[in-house]
């Protein structure tokens, strides 16, 4: 297995922490809440001969943090990432977003469309949808202690399987008690700078900006591909078909059986074998 590089970049107020593995073109990996850069891990493994394989934290979560509320917006987060790829000597890229990671990949495709040569979108956020839960939280977030009481409903087992924790996450709940809970539970039961950035990125994250991009969608122009969980019951797959239609240069829409928002943690070799065909 190759080895991974890792560091972080200054950009205006925020650090962003990222990753490197793997050699060829470049591919940037962008993760969804309330994650960090290495959800990819898995489908790294299969991709580090064919690209070199970028997964930054998104501000708020894993390492990369701001002092600044507007970084944690989405396009807040977008101008941060072209920074900071810029810095790390990226050219022209191909692109891979999941559930808000997608959103701010879309975000990243806008502002950087001479450098994004392809885009990935699973399991992500639809213009006029909003998904279960999501909002109560973000109601939450603006409330003090709301993350100490986050913090606390995180430590108890019931409420990860539960649908306000981790349930519409995964088809195979087990997959909760391994590895996915010590990269992504654990520093947020054990950090309340985790939890305060989570709260942060909750506040700033505004659903009218998704809503906006039925009409930008048309303005990406680069080829996209989607590669959806079929059972997830945040964003649809219905739904994720109709906004496909808003793209100019749809390459396809592949369904994944028996999997929900973060399939790509159960089947990464399934992820990694369509980015392939579509982007190797």
């Amino acid at each position: 297995m190759q080895a991974t590089s890792e560091g972080d970049v200054e950009v205006g107020e925020a650090s962003v922490h990222w990753a490197r593995r793997g050699s060829g073109p470049a591919l940037v990996f962008l993760h969804g809440f309330p994650l960090s850069g290495r959800t990819w891990d898995g489908v790294i493994d299969h991709l580090a001969d064919r690209f070199t394989c970028y997964a930054p934290d998104v501000v708020g979560f894993g390492q990369s943090r701001s002092r600044l509320d507007a970084d944690h917006s989405s396009q807040g987060q977008a101008r941060l990432l072209q920074r900071a790829l810029a810095a790390l000597g990226v050219g022209s890229y191909a692109l891979v977003g999941n559930d808000s990671g997608g959103w701010i990949a879309r975000e990243l495709a806008l502002l950087d469309r001479e450098r994004v040569t392809h885009l990935v979108l699973t399991n992500t956020e639809i213009p006029g949808h909003r998904p279960p839960w999501i909002p109560m939280y973000q109601l939450g977030a603006r409330l003090p202690g709301f993350g100490r009481i986050v913090q606390a409903l995180l430590g108890l087992r019931a409420f990860r399987r539960s649908p306000m924790g981790f349930r519409g996450c995964f088809h195979d709940l087990d997959h909760l008690d391994g590895e996915f809970h010590r990269k992504f539970v654990e520093p947020l039961l054990a950090s309340s700078d985790r939890i305060a950035g989570a709260m942060t990125f909750l506040r700033s994250m505004d659903f009218r900006r998704i809503d906006e991009f039925r009409a930008l969608h048309r303005e990406l122009a680069m080829p996209v591909l989607f590669v959806w969980g079929r059972d997830d019951p945040f964003f649809p797959e219905a739904r994720g078909r109709q906004m496909a239609e808003q793209f100019p240069n749809v390459a396809g829409f592949h369904s994944v059986p028996q999997a929900k928002l973060f399939f790509y943690e159960e089947y990464p070799q399934l992820l990694a074998g369509r980015i392939v065909e579509f982007a190797g």
